[in-house]
């Protein structure tokens, strides 16, 4: 905790020695965590696509192909890549989280090498890590309560994409890009970790509950 408000206030302080009120960078941590994050999310997809296509491979010669994810009839990732919600806007899901994770990726690394961003751009990022949480949300749903089944690359995804979205969420509102009490304010620069920690600690017992039965048995 000391390391992050020793980054953040170092980062405010280059950028008053810059002199520019208009673009701000940030702490090498948070660059770091959207390269780690970014990087998750993208192995995730890039497998899933791959497993995707060797399916599609192996239906077209009359045969069935099973990823080395599917585990039992509840971790299927093979169930997961066959649903319809697999291609939600038209095509495979993972195409779509190719270019998020990439992007993501390289505006971490371009944070590292120095970047400043204007205010529009880190809301714009909020914005799209936004979409990318409530996406997952729905496929969560879908996953749990429509298809019966989990995937364990998706899983991963899940969590990168939320961590993702809460720490964005956090650095916009410290930099009071987002409106928010002072209280809510300091409340997240003590305790940025309890948002992701308890969001996702609630979907592990949603998945531990769904299938109560079978994980105990």
């Amino acid at each position: 905790m000391a390391t992050t408000v020793v980054d953040d206030v170092s980062t405010e302080r280059d950028d008053r020695e810059h002199g520019s009120r208009d673009a701000i960078g940030s702490s090498r941590g948070f660059a770091w965590l959207l390269v780690i994050t970014g990087a998750a999310g993208l192995l995730a997809a890039w497998v899933i696509t791959l497993d995707k296509n060797k399916i599609l491979e192996a239906k077209a010669e009359g045969k069935t192909f099973t990823p080395g994810c599917s585990l039992n009839p509840i971790v299927s990732c093979g169930n997961i890549m066959e649903s319809d919600q697999a291609s939600a806007f038209g095509f495979p899901n993972p195409m779509l989280g190719l270019v998020t994770y990439g992007m993501v990726i390289a505006i971490g690394m371009a944070l590292i090498a120095g970047a400043r961003y204007r205010r529009w751009f880190w809301l714009g990022l909020n914005a799209g890590t936004l979409f990318g949480v409530g996406f997952c949300t729905w496929l969560q749903y879908q996953s749990l309560y429509v298809i019966g089944s989990l995937c364990l690359w998706c899983c991963l995804a899940w969590v990168a994409t939320i961590v993702m979205f809460c720490y964005v969420t956090k650095f916009n509102i410290e930099r009071r890009f987002l409106p928010a009490p002072d209280g809510l304010r300091r409340g997240l620069m003590e305790f940025h970790w309890v948002p992701p920690v308890v969001w996702i600690g609630i979907i592990g017992m949603m998945i531990l509950t769904r299938w109560w039965e079978f994980w105990t048995g």
